[in-house]
């Protein structure tokens, strides 16, 4: 069923999970251990992440250093046909533009549409850790808005192969990124918000936020896009913060502000268990409080925190 589809069917606010891929070396199971426990919340979907092939230099027996190729978490693909058959649950994979020639793209769908997949999150991608921006693949997508359109043709039975006969039209459910405290490299929030209407315009059907702690700043990225025609679905995106070192890492690296009161919760915090506390707290707060205003859903990131994150759903649903 599509995402679209579970929500408007909903008669209630459901929760959804987003998983990692095991690094490479590690057993499927290691997936099992996080979402048997979460199956509890009787979850439609599960985004599965995408990581892209990285360089790294490897210094070599003579001194000299070889540039080499590694990808530390492969198997979305797999881990989603998995998903569907062990808990007869929705898979969304994560489709990036790096990492991918358009060409690449489109057998990535084709195989998504194979194993059953139709929903899928479209975003751009990181830089790799050894660029200092995102760099496009050669003859690859440089803006998910150029993403979602090949996908959105591929559902009009257009492929890249125009004299293809009785192409089959595919089916899939595109879901994009949102940002409550715009992107880090949109020099506005006007101009993110933009180009999220472009995303919507080219065909994306439903909206993921980024994390964030205050939820006033949600809930004015929803009235911003209701008022420059964005009409479907937000789904909020949270995480909780665990950690005393995450109050300068999370801004740093996801561009999200911290409020000052949970800030002060954490800081105060003798033990990095009471800071974990502090951290579930406000996180069950905050998600009531996204369940009392109407949210369709509340789509937690896990980051492998199965007892965290059930001991806020049980908080909450």
């Amino acid at each position: 069923m599509k995402v679209t589809d579970i929500i408007s069917n909903s008669k209630q606010p459901f929760i959804s999970f987003e998983i990692l891929p095991p690094l490479k070396g590690k057993s499927i199971d290691s997936v099992y251990q996080i979402l048997d426990p979460l199956m509890e919340f009787k979850p439609p979907f599960i985004n599965v992440t995408y990581h892209r092939s990285e360089y790294i230099y490897k210094k070599m027996a003579n001194g000299s250093y070889q540039k080499v190729v590694t990808r530390k978490r492969p198997g979305t693909v797999a881990i989603c046909a998995s998903i569907m058959n062990r808990y007869k649950v929705e898979a969304v994979p994560h489709l990036t533009c790096g990492g991918f020639t358009i060409e690449e793209t489109e057998d990535a769908l084709i195989d998504l549409q194979y194993i059953g997949v139709t929903n899928i999150l479209a975003i751009r991608g990181d830089a790799v850790k050894s660029e200092a921006s995102f760099i496009p693949e050669p003859g690859g997508h440089a803006y998910t808005v150029d993403l979602v359109r090949q996908m959105k043709r591929m559902n009009e039975g257009v492929y890249l192969e125009e004299d293809l006969v009785n192409a089959v039209k595919t089916d899939f459910c595109i879901g994009v990124g949102g940002y409550p405290e715009k992107h880090f490299e949109a020099p506005n929030f006007n101009t993110d918000l933009k180009h999220l209407k472009e995303k919507v315009d080219a065909g994306a059907d439903y909206i993921v936020t980024q994390m964030f702690f205050d939820n006033q700043k949600f809930y004015d990225f929803v009235n911003a896009c209701r008022a420059i025609g964005i009409t479907v679905p937000i789904v909020p995106g949270l995480k909780p913060l665990t950690r005393k070192k995450q109050l300068t890492v999370l801004p740093r690296v996801f561009a999200v502000d911290i409020p000052e009161e949970l800030e002060r919760a954490v800081t105060k915090a003798k033990t990095e268990d009471e800071a974990e506390r502090a951290g579930i707290e406000w996180a069950i707060q905050q998600s009531k409080d996204l369940v009392k205003n109407g949210v369709p859903c509340l789509h937690y990131y896990t980051m492998g925190q199965v007892q965290t994150i059930t001991e806020i759903g049980r908080q909450v649903f």
